[in-house]
């Protein structure tokens, strides 16, 4: 059979490699939370349309309905696609993504291999995939947005710590090939509606109390709102992995000052004392990749990250002081090394699904 041309650029060694067939017991696509906001006016099925013979006739009976009042949106769903493998574990995986992002962050990788869905599906556990209200599947926002059409690739290269374009750092995990950056290029969706961490946790929120009790697995922007669903839903969020999550909820009268960069500072997000206890009682890890530095650096990437790793270990430090059970991992010093931002699309994503795959099992969560 003749190569395709998508293939041969994926690397169809690694696009086709020789694992065993996946054996699917159920899937499909739901969509949960959101609201519904109604037009004033009552609704008029038959409204009255002047034609006007040189526009499209639909469009006259699309702009007329427009003055129709009584009618509903529905939106700031999330939508969810998920997979429950044969011979299922009980406990889901809910994967959330992070900026700019959508699921495709952990179906598959640029190069074409394996993402964590289908690895973490040959580990038998049942898959849900979310695009957060507001984002991709889930575009239907109920606020005003605008899309703008900004080059920014380069932005998000070195934000992402790929390296300094059009460079990459040395020894990175990252596939450097051109027919993998442009796939990784665009996989970014926009923003639809403003981002709301409320609305999103409140989607998760009602995802869980659907499937009932599952771990949690964000990254980077998602893992705020990841925090606060764990505190919504804390009775069926039964463990949180945060992939790189960029900030964190302290308690009431703990909150430590701002933290600075020369590309941007946090400002730590800060919670009641009694919705922090609840973050106390699940078992969370915290993962970091390569290329972060240890001290102010003039590389975007290794700056931002600095940060953010800092604040993750101050984070933990406060969970763990109050009788929490938080790990933060930094992949050099577990001997994985060259991860990126997107370690789940990495060369070494498995490595790094193994890992994590051991802390789900230490903790009593791969039942």
């Amino acid at each position: 059979m003749k190569k395709s041309a998508f293939f041969t650029a994926l690397s169809l060694a690694a696009a086709t490699a020789t694992a065993a067939p996946l054996s699917i017991e159920s899937q499909g696509s739901f969509a949960v939370g959101g609201t519904m906001k109604t037009s004033q006016g009552h609704y008029n099925p038959r409204p009255e349309i002047t034609q006007n013979k040189t526009a499209n006739d639909f469009m006259a009976v699309f702009n007329a309905n427009m003055q129709n009042g009584g009618q509903t949106l529905h939106g700031d769903h999330a939508t969810v696609w998920y997979q429950i493998p044969t011979a299922a574990k009980a406990l889901p995986l809910v994967f959330l993504h992070g900026a700019g992002q959508s699921m495709r962050t952990w179906q598959t990788t640029p190069d074409g291999r394996e993402g964590w869905n289908n690895i973490f599906l040959r580990k038998n556990y049942p898959v849900f995939l979310v695009d957060q209200p507001r984002r991709g599947w889930s575009g239907r926002s109920t606020v005003d947005g605008a899309i703008t059409a900004t080059p920014d690739d380069q932005f998000w290269f070195a934000q992402f710590r790929m390296g300094e374009y059009p460079k990459f750092f040395k020894g990175v995990a990252f596939p450097q090939d051109a027919a993998s950056l442009n796939q990784f290029f665009r996989q970014m969706t926009p923003n639809t509606g403003a981002f709301d961490v409320g609305v999103i946790s409140d989607g998760l929120k009602a995802l869980f109390e659907r499937v009932g009790d599952g771990v949690l697995v964000t990254h980077s922007q998602g893992g705020i709102a990841g925090w606060f669903a764990g505190i919504k839903a804390p009775d069926n969020i039964k463990g949180i992995a945060a992939i790189e999550p960029g900030n964190f909820p302290f308690p009431e009268g703990e909150v430590p000052p701002t933290i600075t960069s020369a590309f941007g500072d946090i400002v730590p997000a800060k919670v009641s004392a009694a919705d922090f206890e609840k973050l106390t009682k699940m078992p969370i890890i915290i993962y970091f990749g390569d290329n972060i530095s240890a001290k102010p650096s003039k590389i975007q990437g290794e700056d931002q990250w600095r940060i953010r790793l800092a604040l993750a270990r101050q984070w933990a430090d406060v969970v763990n002081k109050h009788g929490g059970d938080v790990k933060v991992v930094h992949l050099p010093e577990v001997g994985i090394h060259g991860n990126t931002h997107f370690m789940m699309q990495d060369l070494n994503n498995a490595e790094v699904a193994e890992h994590l795959a051991g802390w789900l099992q230490e903790k009593g969560l791969n039942k």
